[in-house]
């Protein structure tokens, strides 16, 4: 058996598959696209779910891929395993070939045994064949291919069955077994039950539909959906245990230990930081290539989780800077060459990494400081233990890992509540889940079990339900194919009802790509029997079917019912003026800020529109006024707004743009604004102007943050633009009445006005210099001394923290080798602060020790280094007793 590397199995699978007529099918995004019930794409099938569930057509019957996946949740996947277990990653590639009707189980198996055994040549005393027990026809298919009778292993639903749901397509599914141990020690019930045991391929033949828990009946069209994990292909072929050993990770470990300079004896001694270093920054890639930024809520924190953990064991091994970045380009360059879209965005992924580790760095300090002050909270209590609460409290929200939490509670004598701990960082999870998405399985099924109806009785084309959607002019008659209520079929609706209804075509676009959906009415044709619906949203459940929500107005809609439908033709024209800015908008910040720009999400609304961007900075106000100066060139230039349909390969070959996490068809719409700038050319199915000049005035209104690197711009065009214009005017005219002045005038009077502020300003610190020097000489007068120390430990009057430590220098200047404390209510809030002379500090006083032992009696926390330290708290009357906790601990330092 050869030792092919990682890139050669990719290529031997999809070839293999490629020759026996399967389309090679490029790997889809890490965010499913039209899938809420998944946080990440977890498998092959996932791109491949409606054709597998007969609800997309497809240019073919048969494809293969190499899936790029991420799993951080179920058994073995959370991030605690990964770098313990041998074989358990987050990111990892699934290898699949699948059949939308075509072959079914005897092929399937045929495919696998001939790459398994013929063209990989894997010995047949190593391998094991399970299937579900009474599934006779795959136990005789794998012996008609040569499996020996006694290798084929029967198990029951919970080992050998899939299902996508409680109810929905499913049915049995047959997995290969590799053996890793002595083979004189092999035994059958081994299978699925000891390690040594390696499934690292899975046959799913989807053959039934779940009606009901009990009831069970064959799909007209049956499919095949098989999963087999690259990297523990790999670990086969190449011969190694587990497969951190396989070349999909040793160049990433080899790159960690150059960077952290270690022996070879060393990294063996830290296999586990090694593991999930080298796990870790081929997620993380990924993700940030696929759009998923750093970030606090659903998808994004998982992105920031995996990339602190990476850098916490980074600091294990003694990389106290940030070294991520360096570690992910060994990536891009090793798997660039297959996923494009990694050296398409090298430059965007290590920066982002590198301003998120930076950021990480400064809270992990933050959180020691906070732990610091917990511990020595727990010990002033006579207990032994930092509570769950407290732990989970440093994890959420400083990034503070447990297992740090637990080495430094245990070396201070202390225990970590980690049940506690565990239950609130599920339930954390949990929200994570719920905030990516939610929706229910059963209801695709109702959906499309409700589009093959349709489509079967001919009333519902399998193409373009939408019809003249690009026509904001357009008026449709068509049927009233469906009504839904309360998630039920029914047949009429009576006013006031919320309901759902399917239309045989529509002229509404239904919200996608950014895009809010149209609104409008439908209204019976018929004068005997009037009734309208007031549409207000639409979605699409599954491809194919567009569903209308809608209020019933006015009297009785029966389905069948003939219809014509009235989009609002005012609020549309109001969403192309802004979609096509959009596009504008993008353009032009590409031509100022660079091509490293991408569009990172939209909305585009009737009176707004909102851009994404990835951009690690904020722009400056000459660049917000040069994007916004450009746009407004090619409105008024008068631009035609044209639109072709093309291969989606001729239009990115055109240059034109596709969006990272939209899944796009073999033929796609290509909409291009004007002939003079080939930047401005996007893949999009939304609607448009027809000219650049309809789109009006242009206004920028805000640049933020809205991730870690990405900018959010907010604009305005049209009649909104030109509100936001009139308020602008107000506003100055109101300005210059208050100032009693013309408003042409306005900026003259408030600089004159801050002119004058700055010199009283200066006036008055000038005054308060003179007093606080009073107040020092006062202070320095009650030196008192402490084993024999030189120390001012008072409570003062100070306007701010600032003030609070120009005190303390001021004093210290007076003192021989002394220590200042001093306290204040800043703001109805206590602050602490405490300066120790250098040659005091550098024999042993901590100013940091001293604060964080006080700040308890102020309800607060604190830290710094040895010779200076502030606190914080809640208590302003426990000041007293700060500083008495002061004297103490200097008493005690010294002593």
């Amino acid at each position: 058996m050869s030792r092919p590397t990682i890139n050669q199995i990719r290529r031997q699978f999809i070839d293999f598959f490629d020759a026996r007529g399967h389309t090679p099918v490029a790997s889809s995004n890490l965010v499913p696209a039209n899938d809420d019930t998944l946080l990440f794409t977890n498998a092959g099938m996932v791109q491949f779910k409606e054709a597998l569930l007969g609800l997309e057509s497809r240019p073919y019957s048969r494809a293969v891929t190499s899936q790029k996946c991420l799993r951080v949740s179920g058994k073995h996947n959370d991030l605690e395993e990964v770098g313990v277990s041998p074989r358990h990653h987050t990111f990892f590639e699934m290898l699949g070939n699948f059949s939308f009707g075509d072959y079914f189980k005897q092929d399937a198996i045929r495919f696998a045994w001939e790459l398994v055994v013929e063209t990989w040549e894997l010995p047949l005393e190593r391998l094991w064949f399970s299937i579900l027990d009474g599934d006779d026809e795959s136990e005789q298919l794998w012996r008609d291919v040569g499996a020996a009778p006694d290798r084929i292993r029967k198990f029951d639903r919970k080992d050998n069955w899939w299902s996508m749901g409680e109810t929905g397509p499913c049915g049995p599914c047959s997995e290969i077994h590799y053996y890793w141990g002595d083979l004189a020690d092999q035994h059958p019930d081994g299978v699925n039950r000891d390690d040594e045991y390696l499934e690292f391929w899975n046959l799913v033949f989807m053959q039934y539909d779940q009606i009901t828990p009990e009831t069970l009946e064959p799909l007209a069209q049956p499919g095949v959906d098989t999963g087999a994990g690259l990297e523990r292909v790999a670990s086969i072929l190449q011969g190694c245990e587990t497969t951190y050993d396989t070349d999909a990770f040793l160049f990433l470990m080899d790159r960690v230990q150059e960077l952290a300079g270690q022996t070879d004896a060393q990294r063996r001694a830290n296999e586990v930081p090694y593991r999930v270093i080298a796990d870790h920054s081929r997620a993380i890639a990924f993700l940030i290539s696929d759009g998923v930024l750093p970030g606090n809520e659903g998808r994004n924190y998982i992105t920031r989780l995996i990339l602190r953990r990476a850098a916490r064991f980074g600091r294990v091994l003694g990389l106290e800077e940030p070294f991520m970045a360096r570690v992910v380009e060994s990536v891009i360059n090793e798997m660039g060459h297959h996923f494009t879209e990694l050296s398409e965005r090298r430059t965007f992924i290590c920066d982002t990494i590198t301003a998120e580790e930076t950021r990480f760095l400064r809270t992990l300090a933050n959180g020691l400081n906070h732990l610091e002050t917990m511990m020595a909270e727990v010990r002033a209590r006579e207990e032994t233990e930092i509570s769950g609460d407290q732990s989970f409290l440093l994890w959420d929200t400083f990034g503070f890992p447990l297992d740090l939490t637990r080495d430094l509670a245990r070396e201070r004598g202390l225990t970590v509540g980690e049940t506690r701990f565990r239950e609130l960082a599920d339930q954390a999870k949990a929200r994570s889940r719920r905030q990516a998405g939610g929706q229910n399985v059963q209801l695709t099924v109702l959906y499309g079990g409700l589009l093959t109806d349709l489509q079967r009785n001919g009333l519902l084309a399998e193409e373009g339900v939408h019809h003249r959607i690009y026509d904001r002019t357009a008026t449709v008659e068509g049927t009233l194919l469906a009504i839904l209520r309360a998630g039920e079929t029914v047949e009429t609706a009576a006013a006031g009802d919320e309901v759902e209804v399917v239309l045989a075509s529509t002229p509404f676009y239904v919200e996608a790509g950014g895009q809010v959906s149209d609104t409008g009415t439908i209204e019976s044709t018929s004068s005997d029997q009037p009734w309208s619906l007031r549409v207000e949203d639409l979605h699409r459940p599954v491809s194919g079917l567009i569903v209308h929500r809608c209020t019933v107005a006015q009297g009785t809609p029966r389905a069948g019912d003939a219809a014509v439908c009235h989009i609002d033709r005012h609020r549309r024209t109001g969403i192309e003026r802004n979609h096509t800015a959009t596009h504008i908008l993008h353009a032009q910040l590409r031509n100022v800020l660079g091509t490293t720009v991408h569009q990172a999400g939209s909305l585009v609304a009737p009176d707004r529109l909102r851009f994404d961007f990835t951009f690690n900075r904020a722009m400056t106000a000459a660049e917000i006024a040069a994007v916004e100066q450009a746009a407004r060139t090619v409105i008024l230039a008068n631009e035609p707004v044209d639109d072709s349909w093309e291969t989606y390969d001729d239009a990115v070959a055109g240059g034109a743009m596709a969006l990272f996490g939209e899944k796009y068809d073999d033929i796609v719409r290509v909409v291009r604004v004007g002939d003079c700038d080939p930047s401005s050319q996007e893949l999009c199915g939304g609607t448009h102007v027809r000219t650049t000049a309809e789109i009006g005035s242009f206004h920028i209104v805000s640049e933020s943050s809205s991730a870690a690197g990405q900018r959010r711009i907010e604009a305005v065009t049209g009649e909104a633009a030109n509100a936001y214009v009139d308020q602008a005017f107000q506003r100055v005219s109101d300005i210059a009445s208050l100032l009693k002045t013309q408003p042409d005038m306005a900026v003259r009077t408030v600089e004159s006005l801050i002119a004058r502020h700055g010199q009283l300003r200066r006036e008055l610190q000038a005054s308060q210099q003179v007093q606080a020097q009073a107040g020092v000489q006062a202070l320095v007068e009650h030196t008192e001394l402490i084993q024999g120390i030189p120390c001012v430990i008072a409570e003062i009057q100070a306007r701010d923290v600032d003030m609070m430590r120009d005190m303390c220098d001021r004093i210290q200047d007076r003192l021989d080798a002394g220590v200042v404390a001093l306290g204040a209510g800043i703001n109805a809030k206590p602050m602490l602060t405490v300066s120790v002379a250098k040659s005091l500090a550098d024999q042993g006083l901590h100013a940091g020790r001293i604060v964080r032992q006080a700040a308890s009696r102020i309800g607060g926390g604190g830290g710094g280094r040895q010779n200076m330290a502030q606190a914080g708290g809640r208590n302003v009357g426990g000041l007293a007793d700060a500083l008495a906790v002061v004297r103490e601990t200097i008493r005690t330092q010294v002593g």
